[in-house]
Formats: structure tokens, C-alpha cells, sequence
């Protein structure tokens, strides 16, 4: 089976095709020849992850999945949430958006927080959506080395280490990203796309 995933970052990417494995062949945006940049207009991750699948299905005319992941913060009223990769501004900087949430959590002492990833999968025609969601809470400084993103300020519930100080195969064995492409996988198998 061959999917698109509506993505141009390269860690997503790697991410997913470490969790899927050889199961689905896996074409990226850069491989199709498409550069273009997704708009992501849209209030909610669940309504960004579907938005970006009908885009790229309306596109190539192909099967497609596209996620969406937000970071939410409960003192922060749920913030960065639908705005987390550019939650500091337009350009995406990974440090500057956990300079700001580290900035606005200094006199918090709730730190609860959740990763939430939604995938819109488009096949035959047909959009379903699978989520994961893991709580955990934000460090008060960044730990760790790995992974992109919030991952370096993100420790979820459980363990005493960040997703950045996690292994990829540690992190995909718990992440919002892997329970939601898990959920993915196993819709294909019960209706024998896989």
C-alpha cells in the first residue's frame, strides 16, 4: 500500500516511517515534487490535520494522511494548542516558541500539560481520524538532546525523562504520534488495506 503524508519536516517523517515500518510505502511532499507550503488556517488541530489531507488529496488525487499536533498547557488555557509551531511567530522557531511557554510558566506552579496529535487519513475517498493524546507536564528547563519540537520541555506522566531525553524507539513506544498512527495502522488491517 502507498500513502502520502502531508508533511514537509523531515523529523516527522522519520518519526512516522520508524513507527509504521515497512508496512505502507511512504511518499513525503519533497518526494512527489511538491514544495508548496500547506496552509493551516483552521482553529483546532482536529480541523487542521483534515484541512491539510483534502489539500494534498485534491492536489495528486491520491491516498493521503496529514497530523496535526498541538501542545496543551493547562494554566496556559490550553495554549499553544493549534498555534504550537508557531506559537512564537510565523517562522516556526522551535526555540523561540519554548523560550515563550518556559517565559509564561515561570510563576506557575501548574505545569499539567498534554501532546495531542490528530491524523486525517483520506482513502478511497473517504476521511477518517485517529488520535493520541499523552498527559505528562512541562520541565522548568530543557532536558535532553533528541527529538524536535517541544520534545526537550515535554516529561510525560510515568518518567522521570523528557521525550528529548528518550530514544527514538523509547519515545515512539508512548507518543501522541505513535498512538494515533498505531490507530491508523489498525484500521487498515480490519479492512484489509495493509
Amino acid at each position: 500500500m502507498e500513502l502520502i503524508i502531508a508533511s514537509h519536516n523531515q523529523d516527522k517523517l522519520n518519526e512516522f516511517k520508524k513507527i509504521i515500518g515497512n508496512k505502507i510505502k511512504l511518499y513525503s511532499l519533497y518526494e512527489l515534487g511538491f514544495n508548496d507550503e500547506i496552509p493551516e488556517r483552521e482553529k483546532t488541530v482536529e480541523k487542521n490535520a483534515v484541512f491539510k489531507a483534502q489539500y494534498i488529496n485534491k492536489e495528486t488525487g491520491k491516498n493521503v494522511f496529514a497530523d496535526d499536533t498541538g501542545l496543551e498547557i493547562d494554566s496556559l488555557n490550553g495554549e499553544p494548542g493549534v498555534y504550537s509551531a508557531r506559537y512564537a511567530g510565523i517562522e516556526k522557531n522551535s526555540e523561540k516558541n519554548i523560550d515563550l511557554v518556559l517565559n509564561k510558566l515561570k510563576n506557575k506552579k501548574n505545569r499539567k500539560a498534554r501532546f495531542k496529535t490528530v491524523i486525517s487519513l483520506i482513502h478511497n475517498n473517504k476521511t477518517i481520524n485517529f488520535e493520541g493524546i499523552v498527559e505528562g507536564q512541562i520541565t522548568n528547563k530543557r532536558e535532553g538532546e533528541n527529538g524536535f519540537g517541544y520534545d526537550s520541555i515535554f516529561q510525560p506522566h510515568g518518567n522521570v525523562l523528557t521525550f528529548a531525553q528518550m530514544s527514538l524507539e523509547e519515545k515512539n513506544k508512548i507518543s501522541h504520534r505513535s498512538i494515533a498512527i498505531n490507530k491508523m495502522t489498525q484500521y487498515l488491517k480490519e479492512n484489509n488495506l495493509l
